[in-house]
């Protein structure tokens, strides 16, 4: 399947200082990596920072485009059965050879109950090692976008795994146990020599790996900073070089500084708010006996209560869009045509006495603090518009740690009302409807469709999605279920934010639009 149209996804941004030498690189986000576990977290940023240590069989360049990996190249065998065909010579950073029992052992490991990321091989059914450097993968129907989603499926080592205790994915409500969770052996270009959780993670450059890059780093040292002030504060005085979570209040400060940059750009991350639509009653609400969010007019209600313009005007001071769609222009499947439901607080008043609510209710919104830009500010500004129509929102803000073991709960969900994003990792709408729209199966499918929306036309279309190969009858098949989604109110699009990075002079790196930060491409100065 050709590749969707990219939008501007890479940005090279260059300020020379200074003769070129090996260097180490300071930089800091928000908050910490959430796990070492490949396959522990689905989560952009824990995914990034894994993604220069581990490696998958395919890659994507600075314009988001695949390219091979630890496979070199791979081929359609029949409508059912992929080849890959594995790069030799690789190591881990212990020194073991890469082969593949090792890409089949990743392949069992990932698809197990605790982890994160089973969406990757949704459809395959069978993996087989044909030899040490050739792994074929059955799936139960075509699958045109098999490898779309193999760049962030990273591949471990099976000796290593075994002989730590580390053959099952880590529990991320309960981490301490897990071998995986602090340390790390893949075949990268980086690998971890310190782990500090919450306080830094240091990596150095791995001589041994298999690739070319640009890079003259020879040491990264990440530190997470929760504070915005004290993390500007750090980029100002020189003890960092690079901030990727700069916040909006201080973008332009940042870029009037002598010595340092600003790299903002278009990011494919959606913000939204879901529903527990699926309990019949809610776990955090003043409402007893029954679930208001299974009202379609309770969720339309919320919906046209918020005012997405005041949000992007004065909490994300411009640098955001509001959406109608669940998914980013760029992402193939965006529904172009899709209009929000308009604000209308009054419309949103009478619609909560027709379902029965004519006081409103209490409910409690579940939101990360250091995950997003602002998103304690933009939960802050929800509970401040839901309240003018009655709806009392106790606001439950914690650092995304916290957050997502809580929400996830090892498949628990236990939230009735949250804010959430999401990058199709596959850039394709299939991924961001299987994973947040499908209905919950335990196996896979709806793994972070929190609140238990189901629609069998929506199931049935994302099933057809995944094996047409007709592009015109894919697209319409996707445009279809999101507009079925949008009439049911199913979720609350509310913004695509944009990237704001703070720079030092002399750091040349590149911004991708999936905001995944890939060290092979850094150059100090």
């Amino acid at each position: 399947m050709p590749a969707p149209p990219l939008p501007l996804a890479a940005l090279a941004f260059a300020l020379l200082a200074g003769s070129a030498a090996a260097q180490s690189l300071r930089f800091s986000f928000q908050s910490d990596v959430g796990t070492l576990d490949p396959h522990g977290l689905n989560e952009t940023f824990t995914l990034g920072f894994l993604g220069n240590v581990y490696e998958g069989l395919t890659t994507r360049g600075p314009d988001l485009r695949i390219e091979p990996g630890l496979a070199e190249r791979w081929e359609l065998l029949e409508p059912t059965r992929w080849r890959f065909h594995l790069r030799r010579g690789v190591r881990f950073h212990d020194g073991s050879a890469f082969s593949a029992e090792d890409v089949v052992f990743s392949a069992e490991r990932v698809r197990k109950p605790r982890s994160d990321v089973k969406s990757r091989l949704a459809s395959v059914k069978e993996v087989i090692a044909v030899d040490d450097y050739t792994v074929d993968f059955v799936t139960e129907v075509p699958n045109p976008i098999l490898d779309a989603e193999w760049d962030t499926w990273y591949i471990m080592d099976k000796d290593w795994a075994e002989r730590n205790g580390a053959s099952e994915p880590v529990d991320i409500k309960n981490p301490a146990g897990s071998f995986a969770n602090f340390n790390a052996n893949g075949t990268g270009p980086f690998r971890i020599v310190r782990r500090e959780p919450d306080v830094r993670t240091i990596a150095v450059r791995h001589d041994g790996w298999w690739g070319k890059a640009p890079t003259n780093l020879r040491e990264v040292v990440f530190q997470p900073i929760a504070n915005d002030a004290t993390r500007v504060a750090a980029l100002l005085s020189g003890e960092l070089d690079l901030v990727l979570s700069l916040p909006i209040q201080d973008v332009e400060r940042v870029a009037r500084t002598p010595g340092l940059g600003v790299l903002v750009g278009p990011e494919l991350r959606t913000i939204f708010l879901g529903f527990d639509q699926s309990r019949e009653e809610l776990l955090y609400s003043s409402v007893k006996g029954k679930n208001p969010f299974k009202d379609r007019r309770v969720r339309l209600a919320v919906y046209q209560a918020i005012d997405t313009e005041a949000i992007v005007k004065k909490v994300m001071r411009g640098q955001a869009v509001p959406s109608a769609a669940m998914v980013a222009p760029g992402i193939r499947g965006f529904p172009a045509d899709l209009e929000r439901h308009p604000f209308d607080p009054a419309a949103a008043r009478r619609l909560l006495a027709e379902a029965g609510y004519p006081e409103g209710f209490g409910v409690t919104l579940d939101c990360p603090n250091d995950r997003y830009v602002n998103d304690e500010q933009i939960c802050q500004a929800i509970v401040g518009m839901l309240a003018r129509i009655g709806i009392k929102v106790t606001l439950n803000a914690q650092p995304k740690s916290l957050f997502f073991a809580k929400v996830l709960a090892a498949g628990g969900y236990d939230t009735s009302f949250y804010l959430l994003g999401w990058t199709p990792g596959s850039l394709d709408s299939w991924n961001a409807l299987y994973n947040l729209v499908t209905t919950r199966d335990g196996k896979g499918a709806g793994a972070f469709n929190l609140g238990g929306y189901s629609n069998p036309r929506i199931d049935a279309l994302t099933r057809a999605v995944l094996t047409e190969t007709d592009l015109v009858k894919r697209d319409a098949m996707i445009r279809e279920a999101w507009r079925i989604l949008h009439e049911d109110v199913g979720y609350v699009p509310l913004h695509q934010q944009a990237l704001a990075w703070g720079v030092r002079e002399g750091v040349e790196l590149v911004q991708r639009a999936d905001n995944q930060f890939l060290w092979r491409w850094v150059v100090k100065r």
